[in-house]
């Protein structure tokens, strides 16, 4: 990261807002976690704080509308993986505090911050905060990236065939399917760039295009570590080659970060990028399924208040 402060906590949630709400969602990760939510609720009645489970986000969202006008609201819980936090950005008003309890199958957004089951309670307490950017795709927000090429075709197939709980094998088949057909049709991509010059406009081709908000991808893959999600910018990275040699070239460049310094990578600090392709082609916004182009993305600067622990970097 280009600054080690910029992710620190900004803010402290007032003593007097102690009502907790909490979202669980019964299908993340590998099996049922009923259980980590209650173990939630009773450190969280322990410290002092007064929860309340949903599971219907609408329920949820009405309430903490109601909570957080009377000065009470003191987080709402995403219980879930990162797609779970992504449902509660997307229903609730600015300004209203998120916090996690990781329960998914990756969990990018807790392990970005330190946030485990075991400390989730105690960050909720402290109420120490940090104010997000969020990225919007066709009207939807994402915080840690957007992507489309042959990961995101492995996303919708997975999702489609989903049933219940997965695990990381639960990828295996999609992955598979997705070498065997995938064709990598060439996307459109024009972007403006962000920074306090004019904006100015500019069109590159690509088979692959990241727009990340943080630098975190799954299983740790620094494809844009130099992402910060408090600079009021989104990270472009696009990728000219299509082609599983290519695709495995790229992969080892990124491993060894140097694939920034090659001719057919294009990277970027971006206010707003659109995508368009002659082909159908899928997107996936925080690892789950996005839609198809042509999509329209947008920066909304300090947009999510995410309560995370007071060390965290």
């Amino acid at each position: 990261m280009n600054d080690p402060t910029a992710l620190l906590p900004t803010g402290v949630l007032p003593s007097d807002a102690d009502h907790v709400l909490i979202l669980q969602n019964p299908t993340a990760g590998r099996q049922n976690q009923q259980r980590r939510v209650q173990e939630l609720q009773q450190k969280l009645r322990q410290l002092g704080l007064e929860t309340t489970c949903f599971s219907d986000i609408h329920a949820l969202t009405s309430k903490a509308k109601q909570a957080h006008h009377d000065g009470t609201l003191r987080a709402v819980v995403a219980a879930g993986g990162d797609g779970t936090v992504g449902l509660v950005v997307n229903h609730l008003p600015v300004g209203m505090p998120i916090a996690v309890l990781p329960l998914g199958t990756e969990n990018l957004l807790a392990r970005m911050f330190g946030i485990q089951s075991e400390n989730a309670a105690q960050v909720i307490h402290q109420g120490s905060f940090v104010r997000l950017d969020a990225g919007e795709a066709n009207g939807r927000l994402f915080l840690l990236m957007f992507s489309c090429g042959l990961d995101a075709d492995i996303v919708d197939r997975l999702h489609k065939r989903r049933q219940g709980h997965i695990s990381h094998w639960s990828y295996l088949r999609p992955i598979l399917a997705s070498i065997r057909s995938y064709r990598y049709p060439e996307v459109r991509v024009y972007f403006e760039h962000g920074g306090d010059s004019e904006p100015t406009t500019q069109e590159v081709a690509a088979r692959w295009v990241f727009v990340n908000n943080l630098p975190i991808y799954a299983l740790k893959i620094p494809i844009v570590p130099q992402a910060i999600g408090t600079d009021g910018v989104l990270d472009l990275c696009t990728l000219r080659r299509g082609s599983l040699p290519a695709a495995l070239w790229y992969l080892a460049g990124i491993l060894m970060r140097r694939h920034q310094r090659w001719k057919d990578c294009t990277t970027a600090n971006v206010t707003s990028v659109r995508l368009e392709s002659d082909h159908p082609v899928a997107f996936q916004l925080d690892g789950d399924p996005g839609g198809q182009l042509p999509v329209h993305i947008q920066v909304h600067p300090q947009r999510v208040t995410l309560l995370i622990p007071a060390t965290a970097t």
